[in-house]
């Protein structure tokens, strides 16, 4: 995981579930960039094709709701999403965009900040959202060390391979 990352903004709103990140009609797919393919279906269809290699989702209040499924954020980083940033994440997504290696961050207020298609810069290691456009810094919630460290090895199953030395 980058210390910092920039990419260009997709905004979408409050209570976007896992449904519509990811809708279980496409559920049989195994193929990862298939799946990336159908991401955000349930916002707008032509998300996925339009979303900037490297792009950061900003998102209202309870991203990620829904039902458990790993799959939405499959559909994200198969996109290609570097990060979410939200008001607030349903706990189960957050857990899951950890385990997965997608950095979820809260940022309360950005989605009332950034506009689509600005560019926003986010520093993991001081806590800090600058949209690029605007100059504006926004506080973010650090994320926990442990989360770190499942971010930095690229997910919870990159870690438990290089703890017990397993490929």
């Amino acid at each position: 995981m980058r210390e910092e990352l920039e990419g260009k903004v997709m905004v979408v709103g409050d209570n976007v579930d896992t449904d519509q990140i990811y809708p279980g009609c496409y559920l049989a797919l195994t193929d990862p960039k298939e799946i990336g393919k159908h991401c955000l279906e349930g916002v707008d269809k032509a998300i996925a094709g339009q979303f900037p290699a490297g792009g950061i989702i900003v998102a209202g209040r309870n991203f990620g709701c829904g039902s458990s499924r790993e799959h939405a954020v499959i559909a994200l980083i198969n996109m290609g999403a570097a990060a979410v940033l939200a008001d607030s994440f349903a706990r189960i997504f957050f857990r899951n965009a950890v385990n997965l290696g997608l950095p979820p961050v809260i940022c309360r207020g950005i989605s009332r900040r950034a506009k689509p298609g600005q560019t926003v810069r986010l520093d993991l290691k001081n806590g800090t959202v600058s949209i690029l456009e605007t100059g504006e810094v926004l506080p973010c919630e650090p994320l926990g060390d442990q989360a770190v460290k499942i971010l930095e090895a690229g997910g919870i199953k990159p870690l438990m391979r290089a703890r017990f030395g397993k490929k």
